[in-house]
């Protein structure tokens, strides 16, 4: 038997947090630790099957399967390949980063972090699911916590209603999603939930039939995937339903908001891509000239809102929400540079907002404002903060040598064969998006000091810098060496374009 790294990366962060939760409330040094040192043995564990994957061989690789409840045709099956290991890998670095951010949380430290990890186990567990029934397993499991993560520690001005929010449309969407996953169950005819078994139905035609429809008859293909693919990309943040995010993002902790804008928005774009798009293709075929729309506006919209916001933290999300409609850009291209680009875009738009999250968090801390007009003059204290956000602002303005460039523009390549027009429109986006941070880079971090804060500004932490250092570096590497990543995922968006029949 292979050892199941896999099933010890998904599970390590919860048997952590319940361990954690054993710990007496007082030893708040030690929960952190604890905390600290679960999170640097999943990020260890999670590069660690990153760089032995076998990129020559491709395919699904460190394959664990066990039969789970056999009646129902459920199994506990996890794989990885060119598409989710290098999600596996950003999820290890986004929770390792928001532990160290997280330092200093001071109130009930052993239940944020349980509840924390509780998130991460749900986040993996979709990444390398391979059994529909699972994947939605591990989707409700990284939902749920996020309500109480808001609601107990968010910004006390806005916390409940976002947390309500948020949990109101993710269960929305993800139960429409399951209503589209169970019709694929039936109508496969295989009584079984296997995800590659699924595929090779959708191979061999199963889904292929029709729907009744109000006496008239519709493809089964062209009736379910609107339902799995935008059920799934709610929480991916596609226009029009995309507004529980920037709320979410304000209201949430520093870490919280790392995870939400790091992962779990690519939660649900990974999951619309591995059941909507790779079981149902003709269904992407047809509808896909309709996610370039919604996505196109995702794009435009986001950057339009972000550039008026006065709140930093409203910027980000408004940010993030649009880098996310480029990764809906790719998929709609069905094309091999946008779905390379799209998975790209989903690591490179992970490190970036979790370094942009973790740099506000940074300056509230200290200043305990995020309107922008009373911020100034912060790179003379803490000029590592504004090195930091200055490569995260080159990498969201898609800038060579960053990883931005190295995922927008194999989007936009691929867009130029599908839609030179969409290609066009969404590179507006472009010239907005370095108009907002070069305003906030001006007004932040340089200029003068207001002076109610003269003298008054701390210095980051060590552990602060250390989680920066990180995430700002991968952002260096992925833009300076492409090739440590781009073929493996470039290899998992071959795969898809097999099953959609040569894109």
């Amino acid at each position: 038997m292979t050892f199941p790294i896999l099933s010890i990366i998904v599970f390590t962060p919860i048997a952590a947090g319940l361990v954690i939760l054993l710990f007496p409330a007082e030893r708040k040094t030690a929960i952190r630790v604890a905390a600290l040192a679960a999170a640097a043995l999943d990020l260890g564990l999670s590069l660690w099957a990153y760089v032995t994957y076998d990129l020559a061989a491709g395919g699904y690789q460190m394959v664990e399967k066990v039969s789970w409840i056999p009646q129902l045709g459920i199994s506990y099956h996890v794989a990885v390949d060119g598409m989710n290991l290098p999600l596996v890998l950003l999820t290890g670095v986004v929770m390792f980063t928001g532990v160290l951010i997280s330092w200093g949380i001071d109130d009930r430290p052993r239940e944020f972090f349980a509840f924390l990890f509780i998130l991460a186990t749900g986040v993996f567990g979709v990444f390398v699911a391979q059994d529909l029934f699972q994947l939605f397993f591990f989707y409700e499991i990284a939902v749920f916590p996020m309500y109480l993560l808001i609601a107990i520690w968010g910004w006390q001005v806005t916390r409940e209603y976002a947390a309500m929010k948020l949990t109101l449309y993710l269960f929305i969407g993800s139960v429409v999603a399951l209503i589209g996953g169970l019709a694929l169950y039936y109508t496969a005819g295989l009584r079984s939930f296997d995800l590659i078994e699924l595929q090779q139905a959708a191979q061999a035609g199963a889904f292929n039939g029709t729907v009744n429809l109000f006496g008239a008859t519709v493809p089964f293909q062209v009736f379910w995937f609107p339902v799995v693919f935008f059920g799934f990309a709610v929480l991916g943040g596609i226009f029009p339903v995309h507004n529980w995010s920037p709320d979410g993002h304000v209201a949430a902790p520093t870490a919280v908001s790392m995870f939400h804008a790091g992962v779990l928005m690519k939660l649900g774009a990974f999951a619309a891509l591995r059941v909507g798009i790779m079981l149902l293709p003709e269904g992407a075929k047809y509808w896909s000239g309709l996610i370039l729309v919604l996505a196109t506006v995702n794009v435009v919209y986001g950057a339009f809102i972000a550039m008026v916001q006065t709140d930093f933290k409203y910027v980000i999300g408004f940010s993030s929400v649009s880098h996310m409609g480029l990764v809906m850009l790719g998929f709609a291209t069905l094309n091999r540079p946008g779905l390379t680009g799209a998975g790209l875009q989903m690591f490179s738009h992970g490190v970036m907002t979790a370094l942009f999250f973790a740099v506000v968090g940074m300056v509230y801390d200290r200043a305990h404002t995020r309107e922008i007009p009373e911020l100034g003059g912060f790179a003379r204290v803490m000029p590592l903060v504004a090195v930091a956000f200055i490569v995260g602002g080159l990498v969201s303005m898609g800038m060579p040598g960053f990883s931005g460039f190295v995922a927008e523009f194999p989007i936009f390549m691929g867009l130029w064969q599908r839609q030179p027009l969409v290609a066009l429109i969404s590179a507006v986006a472009i010239v907005v998006t370095a108009g907002y941070i070069m305003r906030v880079i001006g007004r932040v971090f340089f200029g003068a000091m207001p002076a109610e804060f003269e003298g008054h500004i701390g210095p980051i932490t060590r552990k602060d810098k250390l989680a920066l250092v990180v995430l700002a570096g991968i952002l260096i590497v992925l833009g300076i060496f492409p090739a440590v990543m781009a073929p493996m995922i470039q290899s998992g968006a071959d795969a898809v374009l097999r099953l959609l029949g040569g894109g």
